[in-house]
């Protein structure tokens, strides 16, 4: 098995390795090429024989860097061959899509999930605008969303100014009620005691008098026992016994049954 691998190469006795010289090749013109292994990026058909070539077949390709760019993403060109007729194949990629694109020898088979795509993609212009669209829909909202709050805020403030301007108006009334409260009972105090004086005055009035005097007596009698008698006799004033007496005196009923022929019946005590 190892001796069909060349690990190692013959050199004759003869050999200089200082006569080796290094030459330069010529310059590349255009874009810089290499080469490398890929697999088809999509299923084709070949516009010269008519061959088909199915997704992921691989080829030795040349890669080479167009000067194009989408958004600062260079676009890489390849160069295939046909498998049947060596005819030349070229594809690039599309950043734009997230795809490739067939330029020329071969054309693309239909597929109905691309197409579908292709449809609904929308163009850089369309999607610029849906995004400023989008955009200025957000700023409504927020703007909304700022001017509610601040609608919510004043009819707070409102609400509390309301209840604010309620609580002073009921502290007023009933601060002035309670003044005109206070003047009612101040007149109302004076009137009683204009009433009271004059009841005195009145009740010293009738005590001037005979019947008034007597009346007191009576009175402080009947409070204070024999303290009017001690003091009429220190006063030297009538005794006791010359006041007249306001008691209530029990009278004994007359009997009848004389008058009228009725004898009383005599009881025998044994």
């Amino acid at each position: 098995m190892s001796e069909r691998k060349v690990l190692t190469k013959y050199y004759p006795p003869d050999f200089d390795p200082s006569k080796i010289t290094r030459t330069r090749g010529p310059k590349q013109v255009g874009p810089k090429v290499q080469t490398v292994r890929l697999m088809a990026p999509f299923s084709m058909k070949c516009t010269s024989c008519g061959e088909y070539i199915y997704k992921g077949r691989k080829f030795n390709a040349r890669k080479e860097t167009s000067g194009d760019k989408y958004y600062n993403i260079p676009i890489y060109r390849f160069y295939i061959r046909c498998t049947r007729c060596s005819g030349e194949i070229t594809f690039k990629t599309d950043p734009k899509n997230m795809d490739y694109e067939c330029e020329r020898g071969a054309k693309r088979n239909f597929e109905v999930w691309r197409e579908a795509k292709l449809n609904d993609a929308e163009t850089e212009e369309e999607r610029l605008d849906r995004l400023e669209r989008e955009e200025e829909e957000r700023n409504a909202m927020v703007e909304l969303e700022a001017k509610t709050l601040d609608a919510k805020r004043e009819m707070e403030i409102a609400d509390a100014l309301d209840e604010i301007r309620t609580r002073n108006a009921k502290n007023e009334r009933v601060d002035r009620a309670g003044v005109a409260l206070g003047e009612r009972g101040g007149e109302r105090d004076e009137e009683m005691e204009r009433e009271e004086r004059e009841m005195e005055e009145a009740a010293k009035r009738a005590f001037m008098t005979e019947e008034g005097e007597k009346v007191r007596r009576l009175v402080d009698e009947e409070e204070g026992g024999s303290a009017p008698a001690e003091k009429a006799a220190v006063e030297g004033g009538p005794t006791e016994e010359a006041i007249p007496s306001f008691k209530r005196v029990v009278k004994k009923k007359k009997d009848f049954s004389a008058a009228l022929g009725i004898k009383k019946k005599t009881r025998l005590v044994l």
